[in-house]
């Protein structure tokens, strides 16, 4: 397949390589015409402007730092949208606003050329092994036609639904990741100053329950389905349990910020008269505050968790 490639950065080189190593005819072009030594090594071959590997190209790939430089190489001057031929097809590798990949398709659409969002998670490592995740949203019919190429760079692409929802999926996935670092920062900082020997305390940490579940899987069994009732963990005794993490924290100098929103939340639980319910309930609050409903079936789950 006659496939585009822009951007041949810390992500982009690897995935690039990915596609020529599939058996695709590949086209790439980044700002820096030396990062593209390996690919044309490979057999790539090189074109001066994104205009230039639209016209060369059935369906070209980017993989940028950001919205910007996104829109830049698109809609820009020699840009994308200017030797895109009716048919093609163009997909956002790049972690992208919902909102520019939006506009992007609008604009794409009217030359009839399919836009779709495909986020990548997996690091530099995976783009190198091709162990990494590919969230896309857009056109389905699109995305299976180009599944040979996907697979090619990635060994898990999954469809997630109408265009711009690869990009929500992936800004859910890494915030909810940034969060719990700072979290842990927070608690680390705390058990480490009360006096625990950093290697005992992740170990001890790995060991407990959370550290033998997968983070997202331990929505499965409340908060997806919306029960909470009979109680795993009732949240009057989840409330104790951070109310004296943020006593420790008090003891120790310890700023305990994320806790004590943590605790404030669960208070306001409480006070909905929640106390004997599993302390995922606090969870609705948030959900109650933005108006969505999320609640999966029973059996729906069982079907995903049992996919792996």
């Amino acid at each position: 397949m006659n496939v585009g490639f822009i951007g041949l950065g810390t992500m982009g080189a690897s995935i690039a390589l990915n596609a020529i190593k599939g058996g695709n005819t590949v086209t790439v072009h980044d700002i820096n015409y030396d990062a593209a030594a390996p690919h044309l090594k490979e057999g790539a071959t090189w074109a001066d402007t994104p205009k230039q590997v639209a016209e060369a190209s059935e369906v070209v790939f980017t993989s940028l730092p950001g919205p910007p430089e996104v829109e830049a190489v698109v809609l820009g001057e020699n840009g994308l949208i200017h030797g895109f031929k009716s048919g093609s097809a163009y997909f956002d590798l790049s972690t992208n606003s919902p909102t520019v990949i939006r506009g992007i398709h609008a604009a794409l659409l009217e030359k009839g050329v399919q836009t779709l969002d495909a986020p990548v998670s997996g690091g530099p490592d995976g783009a190198r092994s091709g162990k990494m995740a590919i969230w896309i949203g857009g056109d389905e019919a699109t995305f299976n036609k180009y599944l040979p190429v996907l697979d090619s760079m990635g060994d898990a692409p999954y469809y997630v639904g109408p265009i711009g929802a690869g990009a929500v999926a992936k800004l859910v996935h890494n915030c909810s990741g940034y969060i719990l670092q700072t979290a842990l920062a927070e608690t680390f900082s705390m058990g480490v100053k009360a006096g625990v020997n950093p290697e005992g305390l992740w170990q001890a940490l790995r060991k407990g329950a959370l550290g033998r579940r997968r983070v997202f899987d331990t929505m499965a069994r409340q908060f997806l389905p919306g029960r909470f009732d009979p109680p795993d963990f009732a949240l009057k005794l989840a409330r104790k349990d951070v109310a004296l993490a943020c006593e420790v924290g008090r003891e120790f100098d310890v700023p305990m910020r994320l806790a004590h929103m943590t605790l404030m939340e669960m208070t306001e639980a409480m006070n909905r008269g929640w106390e004997g319910r599993d302390s995922r309930v606090a969870m609705t609050l948030q959900t109650e505050r933005a108006g969505v409903d999320i609640k999966l079936s029973d059996n729906r789950i069982a079907d995903i968790l049992a996919e792996e």
